[in-house]
């Protein structure tokens, strides 16, 4: 009896001791579990954070980019409204001279898109190797210098002597430049018709500001002359048919009317924002 009770009573402690056992087993089980959920937790709480923060860093980048192509579309729409400006005052001083030398019984081709204004062979007419102006065409240039001399004044910057901060036109646009351009036919030597194009030029040049000096005075936003002469030989003709009527009327004068929208700085201010632009996509692409 005692041995069967003394074994009896040593199963019973062999038994709880390894229900202890396995239930500290457990519970360090348990414990371990619940570090590895709480390092999961905390884990994924970080993740969730940086991709939040990468969310919110790549929306701040877009409305980054968003706000500079808006700015980059004001700056364009200014400068096409700068453009559209100055083609519709040229447009309107080309028609003005037109109608005025057509009031003169002076009939000249006009060239609305490059703001030219063509003096074709009946307004001046060179004899071949020759620069100087007949008779007829003195007349028809002086005719044309009075007329620019009334017609100028309103679609210029400035005159002579007079300062810069009292210049009107001082914001919109105005006439740049006027060129008074020389042109021959293809017969004779090109070294020659280069020449020749720059005297035809020239003179008249000479005949406009000898019958209207004050067309001397006219400047523009720079405070420059706004006449000046180029020559371009046989290399832009009216008429590139190869017979005699072609070159009389290829032996021209043209007067070309630049405006001073240059739109240099405006594009360098778009080059600028674009160079932001690209910059903030690069960092955007390269963000996780």
């Amino acid at each position: 009896m005692a041995f069967s009770e003394s074994a009896g009573t040593q199963d019973h402690g062999e038994g709880e001791n390894y229900f202890v056992s396995m239930t500290d087993m457990m519970v360090g089980m348990l414990f371990v579990f619940i570090i590895l959920l709480m390092s999961f937790a905390l884990l994924f709480r970080q993740q969730t954070d940086v991709t939040n923060e990468t969310r919110t860093s790549k929306i701040k980048h877009a409305n980054e980019i968003e706000r500079k192509l808006e700015d980059l579309e004001i700056e364009i729409t200014r400068q096409i409204d700068k453009i559209r400006e100055a083609t519709l005052l040229r447009q309107k001083l080309l028609k003005e001279i037109d109608a005025q030398l057509r009031h003169e019984n002076l009939i000249v081709q006009v060239d609305e898109s490059n703001g030219v204004l063509h003096l074709t062979e009946d307004t001046i007419r060179f004899r071949q190797n020759d620069a100087s102006l007949s008779d007829g065409a003195r007349q028809n240039v002086g005719k044309i210098a009075r007329v620019l001399a009334r017609v100028l004044p309103a679609y210029v910057s400035c005159l002579k002597g007079v300062s810069a901060s009292s210049c009107q036109n001082q914001t919109n646009a105005s006439v740049e430049t006027v060129f008074i351009e020389g042109h021959t036919d293809t017969v004779g030597p090109d070294d020659q018709n280069w020449v020749l194009s720059a005297q035809r030029a020239a003179n008249t040049y000479r005949e406009l500001t000898t019958v209207s000096r004050e067309l001397r005075q006219f400047r523009n936003r720079s405070g420059q002359e706004l006449l000046s002469i180029s020559g371009y030989s046989s290399t832009r003709p009216i008429d590139p048919a190869n017979t005699t009527a072609a070159w009389d009327k290829n032996r021209r004068i043209d007067l070309r009317f630049v405006m001073d929208t240059d739109p240099t700085a405006g594009l360098e201010q778009i080059q600028g924002l674009l160079g932001r632009m690209r910059t903030a996509i690069e960092e955007l692409k390269e963000s996780p």
